[in-house]
């Protein structure tokens, strides 16, 4: 049994018969004098976790009285450390998570330790779900043939998967084609309540975890206290190093009434992220209370936790209650346990009922139901709320400066035609290429098919994509989703030929539902076949569009859209060709692919005309309640019992696989996906003495909401980029070229795509989009890739600044390991992203925040200035500030200060140690 329990706080739980011991917080309360249940349950869970893992040296008597003093006096004053249960991984962070165990094994044996030292401590799920692309859709074969090109794809990194589940212990892979990572972590991983059968005596404990995914936090709605964290910081925390934290800020979210008959969970969450972002909650802990919780289901709930990243907050918990068990039961969870888990959290006081008090918090925010109305979030971030009645307006309003514009190309190029053969697009419709412009004057395209012709404009949607863990999670907006098109198709509307479409469940077991429901054969007649079982256009896996389409895209200019039922639709990050993203309810996606076009009121024009000719509106077609909730009574527990009996056997393509027994990995020299990385090569086990950065130059200047999307994206490899260079020259066909997301085992490609996004703004290059900067020296436009090789081969220090929200989005580790290797030794902002501050201090790269009012163009810097940072030998403490001195080439100086954004003792002791992984392999070494 783990513990020191300095406050006698072990105590016996019998159910059904068997005792188990748990850490009671009722007796901490008494012996302390307080009522703990007045805390938030956010603040109950992690105190539980301080009381089990008290030990005198990470977790300390003074932490666990700290925090059963929780008040928003204290919060973020003191530092408290946390030890999760397990760990949930997804390949695209998963990869590289491996890679870097695998190379601290290869440090440890050069340290003359022992490599098996490392090696997971606790549980670690990796769920294959990132790496499958919308090649073919709109057909029977496209899920088969999807899977088949993934597989072709990606068969060496899933060998090297598989040599990680055959090597480390502790380390589960759930194979392709099973579902997202948080879909199956909410359905089957997690437990609510942890059994540590283990122990001298089985113990209970909440079940927590931290994820490599930021929509980790989906699992807060089942009660689980869980968020993400970059992968750095987790492969720490499988090797026994607590994350630290800050005493958290909570704040209450009150819910009341009932939702609207039209509304769905994807307009609550779209609304409540527009709160989130305008209040200001970056970094904290949310959690809800109040009667309307009794109106939310569980997948409601998760619709709602999955966004918290689009908040910016930490976690978003909705405390275990009824509705919570009834999942439970319904998932097909066994009988024992749910009685099991039931009894701890009542022995516990973490189950509400309607007796429960609610707690006390010192910040509430008021959430009334009733008055959600249907909703979308765009083009370019999904805290952008939009009315449907006013996605048109808004539309024209953010993208009129860049629509073609009449007389603006010389008049030889008013009228053109480019004709060609025919060819297969991706979904394996034949089409005529045959393209013509009309005068700019009509600003549009007609392009001709076989018996069709139409019409593409600016606000054509291109993709429509019911993708994602936000809403494939649902069956409420699934089933929603079905009636809509069986409506549709009952009206003999069908989906505009330019339309690229896909519908891509988080779990096996939406096929069964919608198919007991009778609904899959409506929406693949309107050609949303299921395409995959995984993450794919949300991040940015959409594959090609139409090929004529594309084209027409390219060659005119013509700003398109896409409408997904996802959580991210940053710039970039969809397809490089669609410059207008919206988030919306799978009811909605499919509406939008009827209509064909964003640049239509849906409240009030027809989404197309039926055989008649009569026009056919959303109102129309749109489901009813009573009509969704009779639908969902075929879900049924064996549904769910069935899909995940055999969840780690995968098909015939994983299990031919194969994976040698060997505590080291060999390394293919020649490989493109896997390679080792170079961050522990020279490691000694000395301490390294940090020092100032002296003579640095600015490799970016960047202005606010700088993605890590931005920094490193995950999409498509661009034929003209430099990653597409290195592959080249190691032979790699331009159709094999994967994506940056598939490529992250190879640190040679994503040093290549750091900085190379096809929307990143670079002041230093105005005018300019991409993966730009300026050789400051010369005054040379290149890459930035080339110009930070330029700078390293010359000993120059290079650092970046920007805005506000530096780094938000998903918690990308390779944003942070990119920027090192670049050679970027400090990032300076007016704020940071809280996942992505800390992998930058994870990798060793000093974050520097302005102070209050001040920024780049406040201070007068231009990005051409030499800068000194200084007073970093002397030592760093927590938000100490710092001066910087920045040298014009006049020679005129300026200086200001700067606040160190190391927020804790220990993250300034992983400065010290160039990281926190060579911090642990130094203590691991030397046990």
């Amino acid at each position: 049994m783990t513990g020191r329990d300095s406050f006698d706080t072990v105590s016996v739980l019998s159910v059904a018969g068997r005792a188990y011991r748990y850490f009671s917080l009722q007796k901490l309360g008494s012996r302390l004098g307080a009522d703990l249940g007045t805390l938030p349950v956010t603040v109950r869970i992690l105190l539980e976790n301080l009381l089990r893992h008290e030990d005198g040296l990470h977790t300390q008597k003074h932490h666990i009285q700290t925090l059963a003093e929780w008040s928003s006096q204290n919060a973020g004053q003191d530092e408290i450390p946390f030890l999760p249960a397990r760990v949930l991984m997804q390949d695209f962070t998963g990869v590289p998570a491996v890679c870097d165990l695998a190379a601290m094994r290869d440090a440890m044996a050069r340290l003359g330790g022992d490599p098996e030292k490392i090696n997971p401590r606790i549980p670690v799920h990796l769920v294959i779900d990132h790496s499958v692309q919308v090649d073919r859709f709109g057909c029977d074969a496209a899920f088969s043939e999807n899977l088949k090109e993934e597989f072709q794809r990606n068969s060496e990194r899933y060998a090297f998967l598989k040599w990680g589940q055959k090597n480390f212990s502790n380390f589960n892979v759930v194979p392709p084609a099973t579902g997202i990572c948080h879909q199956v972590n909410l359905e089957h991983l997690a437990g609510v309540v942890m059994k540590d059968e283990q122990a001298e005596d089985s113990l209970l404990y909440p079940d927590t975890l931290v994820g490599l995914d930021s929509h980790t936090t989906m699992i807060n709605s089942l009660g689980v206290l869980g968020w993400g964290v970059g992968g750095i910081e987790a492969e720490a925390v499988m090797l026994g190093q607590p994350v630290y934290l800050l005493t958290p800020q909570v704040i209450g979210v009150r819910l009341t009434g009932q939702m609207p008959a039209e509304a769905t969970a994807t307009d609550l969450v779209l609304t409540i992220t527009a709160m989130m972002r305008k209040k200001g909650v970056v970094g904290a802990f949310l959690e809800f209370f109040g009667s309307g919780l009794d109106a939310l289901s569980l997948p409601d709930r998760a619709t709602i936790a999955n966004m918290t990243p689009e908040f910016g907050a930490t976690a978003t918990l909705f405390p275990a209650d009824h509705v919570t068990l009834d999942y439970l039961q319904l998932t097909g969870r066994p009988k024992a346990h749910i009685a099991l888990t039931k009894a701890y959290l009542e022995a516990q006081q973490l189950l509400r009922t309607g007796r429960t008090p609610d707690p006390v918090f010192p910040d509430i925010m008021e959430v009334d139901l009733s008055t959600v109305e249907p909703s979308l979030a765009g083009p370019r971030r999904p805290h952008e709320r939009l009315r449907i009645s006013g996605a048109q307006t808004a539309f024209m309003e953010n993208f009129h400066e860049t629509f073609v514009a009449p007389g603006s190309r010389p008049e030889d190029d008013k009228q053109w035609e480019a004709e060609g053969g025919a060819v297969t697009p991706p979904g394996g419709v034949m089409v005529s290429q045959t393209v013509r412009r009309k005068p700019l004057e009509a600003e549009g395209v007609t392009v001709r098919r076989p018996y069709l012709s139409f019409y593409l404009d600016h606000g054509a949607v291109v993709i429509a994509a019911i993708t994602s863990c936000t809403n494939t999670s649902n069956p409420s907006v699934l089933m929603g989703a079905g009636l809509l098109a069986k409506k549709a198709v009952a009206r003999g509307l069908m989906v505009r030929p330019w339309v690229k479409t896909s519908l891509a469940p988080g779990s096996t077991v939406v096929l069964d539902y919608l198919n007991a429901a009778g609904l899959l054969p409506y929406l693949e007649a309107l050609r949303f076949h299921p395409v995959a079982y995984g993450c794919t256009t949300c991040i940015g896996n959409s594959g090609p569009l139409y090929s004529d389409v594309a084209s027409v895209v390219e060659q005119t200019g013509l700003v398109v859209a896409s409408v997904l039922s996802g959580n991210r639709n940053f710039e970039g990050r969809i397809n490089p060709l669609v410059r207008a993203n919206y988030l919306a309810s799978p009811m909605l996606v499919i509406a939008y692919a009827l209509a064909g076009t964003v640049n239509i009121d849906l409240t009030t024009e027809p989404l197309g005309h039926n055989p008649n000719n009569r026009p056919v509106f959303l109102k129309d077609i749109w489901p009813s309640r009573q009509e969704i909730d009779d639908a969902m009574r075929c879900l049924e527990p064996e549904m769910f019992q069935r899909q995940y009996a055999d969840v780690y056997t995968g098909d015939d393509n994983w299990r031919q696989l194969t994976a040698v027994q060997s505590s080291q990995y060999a390394w293919a020299a020649d490989s493109t996906y896997i390679q080792e990385p170079p961050f522990f090569q020279d490691m000694t086990l000395e301490t390294p003495s940090p020092s100032n950065i002296d003579g640095a130059r600015v490799l970016a200047l960047l202005g606010d909401t700088i993605t890590t999307d931005h920094i490193s994206p995950a999409g498509a490899i661009p034929d003209d980029s430099p990653a597409a260079a290195y592959l080249r020259e190691k032979k790699v066909d331009a159709d094999a070229f994967n994506a940056y997301g598939a490529r992250r085992g190879n640190h040679e490609v994503m040093l290549r795509g750091t900085f190379g996004n096809v929307r990143l703004a670079n002041h230093l290059v105005p005018g300019m989009e991409g993966g730009w900067t300026r050789y400051l020296p010369t005054n040379e436009k290149m890459s930035v890739f080339d110009a930070a090789m330029a700078y390293q081969a010359t000993g120059i220090p290079l650092i970046v600044i920007a805005g506000k929200d530096y780094g938000t989005g998903s918690s990308r580790d390779w944003a942070a390991k990119g920027t090192l290797l670049l050679g970027i030794r400090a990032v300076i902002a007016e704020s940071f992203e809280r996942i992505h501050r800390s992998n930058l201090v994870a990798m060793g790269v000093l974050p520097l925040q302005f102070q209050a009012g001040e920024n780049a163009g406040s201070l007068g810097l231009t990005g051409e200035e030499v800068f000194h940072i200084e007073e970093i030998a002397a030592g760093l403490s927590p938000g100490q500030s710092i001066r910087v001195r920045a040298v014009s080439g006049e020679g005129r100086e300026q200086s200001f200060q700067a606040i160190v954004r190391l927020d804790s003792a220990m993250e300034v002791n992983y400065y010290k140690h160039e990281g926190i992984l060579p911090y642990m392999l130094r203590q691991l070494a030397k046990t």
